[in-house]
């Protein structure tokens, strides 16, 4: 994908999936052709991935192509500044995730969502997961939280939850 037209390709993509998944191919294997899959490969980007918000916005008109565009260039500019265009070749376990009921600072689903946005960062998002599902968006709604700023919180915090989590409080209105 060349770099200085990375965003209108990418959107070319997302187009023909909605359009693919419309048309019953709703899988990411028959989603996309080859050469997709290979411009998705250059930024950092999975057919799981995009197929999951291309699914979610099929099913419930959420999330708007601006919010994957914009989740996509801080994941795409992770892989190539931090990751220099490798990928780390790990996924998480959905089992070390914290439940979804556990709470920090009384805010249930935060700190689920943490480690869901270091794991987008790094490309080590499994297949059954997804950063900006139907949980995560009513949660940054509720919290007055962009998916996208949020991701970009969780970069700049690094390992320091604490950062994340006054950030959320911020945003809600609880500090």
């Amino acid at each position: 994908m060349k770099n200085y037209n990375w965003a209108v390709r990418f959107q070319d993509i997302h187009t023909a999936a909605v359009k693919a998944y419309e048309a019953g191919r709703c899988t990411p294997g028959t989603m996309f052709t080859a050469d997709q899959v290979a411009a998705l490969a250059e930024i950092g980007c999975t057919p799981q991935e995009l197929f999951d918000f291309v699914e979610d916005y099929c099913n419930g008109g959420e999330p708007p192509f601006a919010t994957v565009l914009l989740i996509t260039s801080l994941r795409r500019e992770y892989f190539l500044t931090v990751q220099h265009g490798k990928p780390s070749g790990r996924v998480i376990d959905m089992d070390a995730l914290p439940p979804k009921s556990e709470a920090v600072d009384g805010i249930a689903w935060l700190p689920r969502l943490i480690q869901k946005a270091r794991a987008k960062l790094r490309g080590e998002m499994p297949p059954d997961l997804m950063y900006g599902c139907g949980g995560d968006r009513p949660f940054c709604r509720k919290m007055n939280v962009d998916l996208a700023d949020f991701l970009r919180v969780v970069w700049r915090a690094g390992d320091n939850d604490r950062e994340i989590i006054d950030y959320v409080k911020r945003q809600a209105g609880m500090l």
